[in-house]
């Protein structure tokens, strides 16, 4: 009787043991509201936090090394991915109405053997008040010239000046913005750094982006 008493207990005591150690991090990840089956609360495109009124919610996912394509997130809504077929290696860009928060368009651009000048002229058509929202895939810039730099400077970036081959880049800007864009980040591509091989990490940057109100 002793001995079955001791089998038991060494029993009890492993199960603990594997319990402790593979499950605990398991266990600690389910909330009270979990175990009542209230859900969890979500924000627009899965983001941490809501976005206060006249704001737009946005996601932005530049693509991982040649691999993984980049997304695009507005108001919870996927304007671009590779699920929808419609981004490409380069520079991937969104405009949205930044009043009605409509989407106007969708394009991407190779910026390694494509024609710059279909670029040039996008970007020369974007209307005053529309929001321009930009990840990079594989390589953003081996085509980029001054002209076209110039044209993302007066949206709002600040890093676009730097931005090199194969580096990751996102970006959300407007036509008409007086000051510079607080949305954007930039990560060059070095060796000694390099998430990837030849590649940096992914960037993900998401936010609320106020909406144009005159």
């Amino acid at each position: 009787g002793v001995i079955r008493y001791v089998v038991l207990l060494i029993t009890l005591l492993g199960t603990w043991f594997i319990m402790q150690t593979y499950f605990h991090h398991s266990w600690k990840a389910i909330s009270l509201r979990s175990w009542l089956g209230e859900k969890q609360l979500r924000h627009k495109c899965g983001n941490q936090k809501s976005c206060p009124q006249n704001h737009f919610a946005f996601k932005i996912i530049s693509g991982a090394a040649n691999v993984v394509g980049p997304s695009i997130c507005f108001e919870d809504l996927i304007l671009m991915s590779s699920v929808k077929n419609n981004i490409g290696r380069g520079l991937n860009i969104a405009l949205v109405n930044g009043t009605t928060g409509q989407l106007l368009k969708t394009d991407a651009f190779d910026m390694y053997s494509g024609d710059i000048s279909k670029l040039e002229t996008f970007l020369q058509g974007i209307e005053h008040g529309t929001l321009v929202l930009i990840a990079s895939y594989d390589d953003p810039a081996t085509k980029m010239n001054d002209k076209v730099r110039a044209h993302f400077v007066s949206l709002g970036s600040s890093q676009v000046s730097s931005l090199g081959f194969r580096d990751n880049w996102v970006f959300l800007g407007a036509k008409g913005l007086k000051n510079k864009s607080p949305f954007e980040k930039h990560i060059k591509n070095d060796q000694e750094t390099n998430k990837y091989d030849g590649w940096p990490e992914l960037l993900e940057m998401e936010g609320c982006a106020p909406r144009k109100m005159d």
